[in-house]
């Protein structure tokens, strides 16, 4: 598993350990964090630029799959340095594909984005609507889509794409923390654990119910629950990964205000561009042929998971 000391990727290998499998976590922790490395799992230090390390990893290693979370994923960054971005989701990832292929490995689950659909022309996003990036950031994601395509006719690669809508929430061991932190939720909480001033609202003026922009959290236990699932598809495909609903930022910022029992000051900015009004995921093909059966798709039972582990845990990481 590549990026499994990251949020998402602790939590996926929890859960793999949990059902008794063996884990092997490669990560550079550029990102992740050596406290979020499950224990009972077999970690090696690595970074996917190093085509000799990867080789390495995987001939000793000798894996039957390979779950592929390991990514740049910071839209405004991409935007500033795009070059980074081709290199890490894109160079690095072949590198990977590379060594899989040289060693005989032939499945690969593979970490991907709603931001591959740009602005969609429609709402809910299935599977099969156009898609057309607006950063660096979805780019590379869906040109590494493309890759894997390639690889499957070329190769006989087996894939799985997950790409996620709005992660949030934690395990009882593991939950979300970044150097640089852009998701709404644990910004909002920073703020009810006395880290930051104010919470912050990016645009008030938007077509929707009360003005601000919509989007589709989905709790990360069943995000990682697909993943789990997906090492078992019989055929290459691509799933979308939501709870099907949406909520607003007022909304979410309604749920950590009653979760926390903290006032959580906040204060309106002009729109970001780019920032469609609404983002909800279609996830009725991963529910139909994955069997994925999402366990929460209330705002405040995801918001109150994270909070519990971050009032519990968060003081524990550093830089």
């Amino acid at each position: 598993m590549t990026g499994g000391a990251g949020y998402i990727g602790s939590i996926c290998a929890e859960q793999l350990l949990d059902r008794g499998d063996e884990i092997v976590i490669f990560d550079n922790l550029s990102e992740g964090n050596r406290q979020s490395i499950d224990p009972r799992a077999t970690f090696i230090e690595g970074d996917l630029n190093d085509p000799k390390s990867i080789s390495l990893a995987i001939e000793t290693s000798r894996p039957s799959a390979v779950m592929h979370l390991a990514a740049s994923a910071l839209v405004a960054e991409s935007m500033a340095d795009p070059g980074k971005y081709f290199r890490q989701n894109v160079s690095a990832g072949l590198n990977l594909l590379q060594a899989m292929i040289e060693n005989r490995v032939k499945r690969i689950v593979f970490s991907s984005t709603c931001a591959t659909f740009g602005i969609p022309d429609s709402i809910p996003i299935s599977e099969d609507m156009p898609q057309h990036p607006i950063n660096p950031y979805g780019e590379s994601k869906l040109m590494f889509e493309k890759i894997l395509r390639w690889f499957e006719q070329i190769h006989g690669l087996t894939f799985v794409t997950l790409r996620y809508f709005n992660v949030a929430g934690a395990s009882a061991k593991f939950g979300e923390t970044r150097r640089t932190e852009s998701h709404l939720i644990p910004r909002i909480l920073q703020v009810a654990l006395g880290q930051s001033p104010h919470a912050e609202i990016f645009g008030t003026d938007f077509e929707t119910p009360d003005g601000t922009c919509i989007r589709d959290y989905v709790h990360v236990l069943d995000v990682a629950s697909a993943h789990l699932l997906a090492l078992s598809a019989r055929k290459s495909d691509s799933f979308n990964l939501g709870s099907g609903g949406g909520t607003s930022v007022r909304e979410v910022l309604t749920a950590c205000r009653k979760v926390s029992g903290h006032p959580i000051p906040a204060v309106e900015k002009p729109r970001r561009a780019g920032d469609p009004p609404r983002l909800i995921a279609s996830s009725e093909k991963a529910k139909r042929e994955l069997n994925w059966k999402p366990q929460f798709a209330d705002i405040e039972a995801i918001v109150e998971s994270a909070w519990h582990w971050s009032v519990a845990h968060l003081n524990r990481y550093s830089d």
